[in-house]
Order: C-alpha cells, then sequence, then structure tokens
C-alpha cells in the first residue's frame, strides 16, 4: 500500500489507463511500476466512479489478454498498437 502513495498523479494516471485497456496486461504494469495486479485494482477502485470500476472488473476477470500466462501466443507486445505515439512509458520503445 505505501508504493501507492508514493506514485505522483501522472503515474496514478498512467497506471489507469494501462489498465483499462484490455491488451495490457497487468505485468506491463508491475514491470513499469512495480505494482501488483491487487495493487492496480485497488487504484482503479480509488479512483473510478462505482459504476465504472464494477464495469471494468467484470470486463477484466473474462479477459486472458490481462495476464500474460492466460495471453495468446502470438501476442508479443505488452501494450496496444495504439499506445506507440504516447511518451509517459518509462520503458523504451523496442
Amino acid at each position: 500500500m505505501t508504493k501507492i502513495k508514493e506514485l505522483s498523479i501522472e503515474d496514478i494516471e498512467r497506471i489507469i489507463e494501462m489498465a483499462w485497456e484490455d491488451r495490457t496486461p497487468f505485468d506491463a504494469i508491475l514491470g513499469q511500476f512495480g505494482i501488483t495486479e491487487g495493487e492496480t485494482i485497488e487504484i482503479m477502485r480509488r479512483n473510478m466512479k462505482r459504476s465504472s470500476f464494477k464495469m471494468w472488473r467484470a470486463r477484466v476477470q473474462g479477459r486472458a489478454t490481462k495476464h500474460l500466462k492466460k495471453s495468446p501466443d502470438d501476442m508479443d507486445t505488452f501494450h496496444s498498437r495504439m499506445q506507440r505515439g504516447i511518451a509517459l512509458n518509462k520503458i523504451s520503445k523496442r
């Protein structure tokens, strides 16, 4: 929980954006910010309207792409192709 308190507003907004995307796995958020799946869920719960959180949570629970172990073998990126232009990523592009 202390990791969450140390995050800047920009980092929290980026985590929410990554968590909202269906193709970005929780492992990518862990690698980039050091935030576990449970902590990501807690961030989403605290920063979203209740109805939005419930909708997101229901959608995420049914997604294989949010967990790398469940993801299809041909999925080799940890982010959506729409993210190419986003400069806030701390991990450099390949």
